[in-house]
């Protein structure tokens, strides 16, 4: 009989669980790029939205869950990009929602790429996964979402740059809440069709990017730092009120959605000291500085809005955490953190 090969035990024993948060993108703070460097974003990780995967080895690529054939594409292009000539299954226990401006697709890639990674035992960064992936193209909050939590500020573009650089992490209050609106009824805008909004829109100007950046700098990061939430929501809209208008012949309005930019004003009027729109949308967020208050704003809102059947809402918190990685020991079943 012949002597069958030996497998390693490090890539059949153990299945691998990622959990990656999902992020607001909260706009961008120099669309004007004077100065060499473009976009600047910022950002925040949260605990209720992200995306869950275990992936253990397999011949061939296999998914299971949602956003399955995303999933699949990352998979070839880690493995032919690591020159691995096996596959892997892989289950989605749970995704974020795609195309709503909570940071879907990079998250599935980082989660996919470094699982897959781990599980046949290859020394690969997260910004190369990224950058393999297509991801980061104008903003690293997603890879910062994942690498270390909390609330985010990247650098920009500059002529070099691979993925745009975390240049501020701040630990982001335990108390205040984010009230999230979904519209069911819309896409943000992805693809090709951001692509070239991108390409058409005309550079901010130099005096609106330097209020936005001294807003960052002066107001919003000096207000997290010190827990005031009222001036920190105040510092969000109003970069919130440039970012939209800016967009605004790209997506129809400050808003991507209509019904979201109906609800957002009438949160400012339940309390809330921050509100805008993550990314493209439609997803819309309200700052509250507690529990309280965001679940109150939460029950009238549902009263208010009970007829439009495509919105939703939900209370969550900031995550200040990096995703979740793990392993499972098949054999024992023994779950271990793997901190690298």
């Amino acid at each position: 009989m012949a002597k069958q090969p030996q497998s390693n035990q490090s890539d059949t024993q153990n299945i691998i669980h990622i959990k990656a948060p999902g992020r607001l993108h909260l706009g961008f703070i120099d669309m004007h790029g004077g100065l060499g460097r473009s976009f600047g974003s910022l950002g925040l990780c949260l605990e209720e939205i992200y995306t869950h995967i275990s992936a253990k080895t397999s011949g061939d690529v296999i998914i299971h869950g949602p956003s399955s054939h995303r999933a699949s594409v990352y998979a070839g292009r880690i493995l032919q990009h690591l020159n691995i000539s096996k596959g892997a299954e892989i289950n989605i226990h749970e995704a974020i929602p795609e195309h709503a401006g909570l940071g879907s697709g990079t998250q599935l890639s980082l989660a996919v790429g470094s699982a897959i990674s781990r599980l046949y035992g290859k020394t690969i960064s997260l910004q190369e996964i990224a950058k393999l992936m297509g991801r980061g193209a104008r903003s690293g909050i997603g890879i910062g979402a994942f690498l270390s939590g909390g609330f985010l500020v990247d650098g920009g573009r500059g002529s070099d740059t691979d993925v745009p650089p975390v240049i501020c992490r701040l630990h982001f209050p335990d108390s205040w809440r984010i009230l999230l609106i979904f519209d069911s009824g819309r896409q943000g805008m992805h693809g090709s069709s951001e692509t070239r909004a991108f390409r058409e829109l005309p550079p901010m100007s130099e005096d609106r990017s330097a209020q936005m950046c001294r807003l960052t700098l002066m107001q919003l990061l000096p207000a997290l730092a010190e827990g005031n939430c009222k001036l920190f929501g105040s510092a969000i809209s109003e970069i919130q009120c440039h970012v939209g208008d800016h967009f605004a012949a790209a997506q129809g309005g400050r808003y991507y959605s209509p019904r979201v930019a109906e609800v957002l004003p009438w949160l400012s009027e339940q309390g809330a000291t921050g509100i805008g729109q993550s990314s493209w949308g439609p997803t819309g967020f309200a700052l509250f500085p507690n529990e309280t208050k965001a679940y109150q704003a939460l029950k009238k809102a549902r009263e208010e809005w009970q007829y439009e059947s495509s919105l939703s809402f939900k209370v969550c918190r900031a995550r200040n955490q990096k995703a979740e990685i793990s392993a499972e020991d098949v054999a024992g079943s023994r779950q271990f953190l793997i901190h690298k």
